[in-house]
């Protein structure tokens, strides 16, 4: 199957950006209607689209936002199809679920809500630590549901392994969430094999949010068979290695991606010779380096569902694009051959923070 661009905007050009949230609404519409799949988290999991919106970015991470774009986006997302939002109670803290508590009111049953907890934030924006002990996973829901404007969650998940607190516990803790009827399913997030099988020996696991695109390829090898032989999907985000793969350089040192190696010095330079020729590969098939980067993902890891984290209306329209979109065999053997598993230099996050990541272990 040749790959195609259906809906190629050029977002420089006058004539387009002129263009009201009306216009592009309804070209969305078109664009989307009845071509949103649902598959299943895992075996015992909810029906959600193929793909999710990650809402990290709609709290200032990658630079200023403001509300009513955040809104607009996640509007523009459920009216495409999407029904996966997942959010963590320590994005913007708390900002980004009072966000999507807005945007949803009146339209909980249209949505699956992924919540990740267990991050401790300072009043002065930094980070404190991280706790899963059962006594706090118990508080951390409280407040995500106060905040989401919602009696239940859909799938709730540690944003990381605690290193003081056995997962047994930390999963027997949202177990009893979930006889309670306060959460629906469990997930888990950036661990690796052996925490994987002790979590699901607990309690059935839906889903692991993990990073995973051109650019990081290493759950393939050992966690993503392991996934399959549990009855376990995957939620996938970084498939843009956030930012990295469409050119996106940091914008201050607000921005997160100013603090990862993958950006600056010798790395950084090295990368964005591999971007650049990525680039004119997607270029050569009429495609937004956005969409061919989630157009890899999707044809490598069918079954798992990536999250895309648009921070606005343009970003998601243009990501929507790839539902149009197919990579045939030659395509991705081209891509592999051209982005290979150690292209990309630099670790994906600073050294104290890839110490935290059970999956690199």
């Amino acid at each position: 199957m040749c790959m195609r661009r259906i809906h190629s905007i050029n977002w420089l050009d006058e004539s387009v950006c002129a263009k009201t949230y009306e216009q592009i609404d309804t070209e969305v519409e078109a664009m989307t209607t009845n071509e949103m799949r649902k598959v299943k988290l895992g075996t015992t999991g909810p029906e959600v689209s193929t793909l999710g919106l990650g809402c990290m970015a709609l709290s200032g991470v990658y630079g200023p936002t403001s509300d009513e774009e955040g809104i607009r986006t996640i509007h523009r997302a459920m009216d495409a199809g999407i029904n996966l939002f997942d959010t963590g109670d320590f994005y913007g803290i708390g900002h980004n679920e009072m966000l999507i508590g807005r945007a949803i009111a009146g339209r909980r049953e249209d949505v699956v809500l992924s919540v990740k907890f267990g991050a401790l934030r300072t009043p002065d924006g930094g980070y404190s630590g991280y706790d899963a002990r059962p006594v706090a996973v118990k508080n951390f829901a409280a407040y995500s549901m106060r905040r989401l404007g919602v009696d239940y969650i859909d799938v709730y998940r540690p944003s990381r392994l605690d290193p003081a607190v056995p997962i047994e516990d930390t999963i027997g803790a949202i177990a009893d969430l979930v006889k309670a009827g306060y959460v629906r399913h469990i997930g888990l997030s950036e661990v690796g094999v052996e925490t994987i099988r002790r979590a699901s020996a607990v309690h059935p696991i839906v889903d692991l949010q993990i990073e995973y695109a051109i650019s990081s390829r290493g759950p393939e090898e050992k966690i993503f068979p392991t996934l399959r032989e549990l009855g376990a999907s995957a939620t996938l985000y970084g498939v843009f290695g956030r930012g990295l793969l469409t050119g996106k350089k940091p914008t201050g040192q607000s921005d997160f991606r100013a603090h990862l190696p993958r950006f600056a010095g010798e790395d950084g330079e090295a990368n964005a010779r591999v971007v650049e020729r990525f680039g004119a590969y997607a270029k050569r098939l009429g495609l937004s380096s956005a969409q061919l980067a989630l157009a890899w993902v999707r044809a490598k890891e069918p079954a798992f569902v990536p999250l895309v984290g648009a921070r606005t209306v343009v970003q998601l329209e243009d990501a929507l694009g790839v539902l149009r979109v197919s990579l045939d065999n030659g395509q991705l053997a081209e891509l592999d051959a051209l982005v290979q598993p150690d292209a990309i230099k630099g670790t994906r996050y600073a050294a104290q923070h890839m110490a935290m990541l059970d999956s690199e272990r």
